[in-house]
């Protein structure tokens, strides 16, 4: 018996195996889109307000739990593409909170909001390795030539 077989169904989550790094590559990209729109509302909210309060997007938090959920599973079907998967989105989650929480400073002293250079660049490394997990075998002839 599996220690997670009653919290995670691991029969369909095996049998989608080759399905989960693709996931993970379209929330990321998913993720990275809505970032950009969360941030030029935040720009919109801080200028409409008097007190200056910004509220999370709900999109972009969804897709963040759903990354988060996404990078997990592919921990369990691939152990060692998934570990290094699970602590990069891991990255982009902190870089993302801390990054939501200087834009509340920016909005309350009436500073120039600056765009989420962390969060970009921690989603654009985990994009980076998600693209290797899901499409190498675009050039995995050449690279078994090579090597």
């Amino acid at each position: 018996m599996q220690p997670l077989q009653f919290l995670v169904p691991l029969d369909p989550l095996v049998a989608a195996e080759s399905v989960v790094p693709f996931v993970v590559l379209a929330l990321l990209l998913a993720n990275m889109v809505t970032r950009l729109v969360a941030h030029s509302k935040h720009v919109e909210q801080a200028k409409a307000s008097d007190d200056a309060e910004l509220s999370r997007w709900m999109p972009h938090s969804i897709t963040t739990v759903l990354l988060i959920l996404a990078s997990f599973a592919f921990l369990i079907v691939a152990p060692h593409g998934g570990m290094v998967m699970a602590v990069l989105v891991l990255g982009v989650f902190l870089a993302d909170f801390f990054e939501f929480e200087s834009r509340k400073v920016e909005a309350r002293n009436e500073m120039t909001m600056e765009r989420p250079k962390a969060a970009v660049t921690a989603s654009l490394v985990a994009l980076l390795y998600a693209g290797y997990q899901t499409l190498f075998f675009i050039v995995e002839p050449i690279w078994t030539s090579i090597v």
